[in-house]
């Protein structure tokens, strides 16, 4: 999969399927869904949007996490960050 490819994120949840597309953030998805997720800088640099992902791999385009969380991946920043997978599920 490319690292900008259209993926899905999965809401743990509610089992709600969101698609997000090439040209927009998991953030904007979302929210276009109706879920808000707190958020400030939409840089990846504050850490307040931070999320917990339980199956798939992120694509981490932050400065907030260390090289350790990173590997884990097991939280990403879903104002920046994207999926290298075709589907994330989020702890939501």
């Amino acid at each position: 999969m490319r690292p900008d490819s259209a993926f899905e994120v999965e809401i743990r949840s509610t089992g709600q399927v969101v698609q997000v597309p090439a040209n927009s953030t998991v953030l904007d998805a979302l929210a276009f869904e109706g879920i808000d997720i707190p958020y400030s800088c939409s840089q990846g640099v504050c850490g307040t949007c931070l999320t917990g992902v339980l199956a798939g791999e992120p694509d981490h385009r932050d400065q907030f996490l260390t090289p350790e969380e990173r590997a884990a991946n097991n939280s990403f920043t879903p104002c920046c960050s994207r999926a290298l997978s075709e589907r994330l599920v989020l702890d939501l």
